[in-house]
């Protein structure tokens, strides 16, 4: 499925499932902060939110810095510096191994 195909998703991260909240992680081990991005909702008003890519959808996940990093701050998976600890890290990359929107593998070399 192309980009161009995906649903596109504009949703709080406080509505998103635990197995999405979880896979976002692995995506951003370093919290979110810094790749938040801003676009215009449909009443024209500036929002900030974190793009989220699967299989079929892409999300925009709405939240302000300030979100973002009490998010980080107030979850057990990261350490005190906002990086995912280790071992939460591997716990999640096995659970999640099936998905191939969250490996790290690229075969652009293969195009």
């Amino acid at each position: 499925m192309t980009n161009v195909d995906k649903i596109r998703v504009t949703q709080d991260y406080e509505k998103l499932s635990d197995e999405l909240k979880e896979q976002l992680k692995l995506v951003y081990p370093d919290g979110y902060s810094q790749f938040l991005i801003q676009f215009m909702n449909k009443e024209g008003k500036k929002i900030n939110g974190l793009r989220f890519e699967t299989d079929d959808k892409i999300y925009l996940i709405r939240m302000t810095v300030s979100e973002a990093e009490k998010i980080i701050s107030d979850d057990d998976d990261f350490d005190e510096s906002g990086s995912l600890k280790e071992e939460i890290k591997d716990e999640y990359e096995d659970k999640y191994s099936d998905l191939d929107y969250l490996s790290d593998d690229d075969d652009d070399e293969d195009l």
